[in-house]
């Protein structure tokens, strides 16, 4: 007689191990990825509140009025009189792009009396995060 124990694992077994690893890995990167969002706009707002905060100590040292982005302050946030770099680099998108913008039309919200500044968010709604001047 012939009474060899059959070892190792059928191919359903394997299948079934495989779905539910392939099912953890998907619900893990879901995960992985909500958090990233949620971080990035973190991030975006702190940058955007930093900003704000410059502006208005610009507004206070600098002669009562507020700077005039180009290129959303590119060159920083820096008086001339007295000389002083208040934000030497202004923070950028965690993502590079779309960057913190002042909203349409730009030329009545971000002027030397006053502004508004907004941020893309990811994973919040309203997606539009702004901050405006305090004076």
């Amino acid at each position: 007689m012939n009474n060899k124990l059959k070892q190792g694992f059928t191919l359903m077994e394997l299948l079934v191990v495989i779905s539910i690893i392939a099912i953890l890995v998907t619900i893990g990167l879901t995960s992985f990825s909500t958090a990233q969002k949620k971080a990035r706009d973190s991030k975006r707002k702190s940058d955007i509140k930093e900003v704000q905060n410059s502006l208005e100590q610009y507004y206070s040292v600098c002669g009562s009025q507020y700077p005039v982005p180009t290129d959303f302050y590119a060159q920083g946030i820096v008086c001339s009189l007295p000389s002083l770099a208040i934000m030497p680099t202004v923070p950028t998108d965690p993502r590079g792009t779309p960057p913190y913008y002042c909203p349409t039309p730009a030329a009545t919200n971000c002027t030397s009396t006053g502004y508004q500044i907004c941020a893309s968010l990811e994973s919040e709604t309203p997606a539009a995060f702004c901050v405006s001047n305090q004076q």
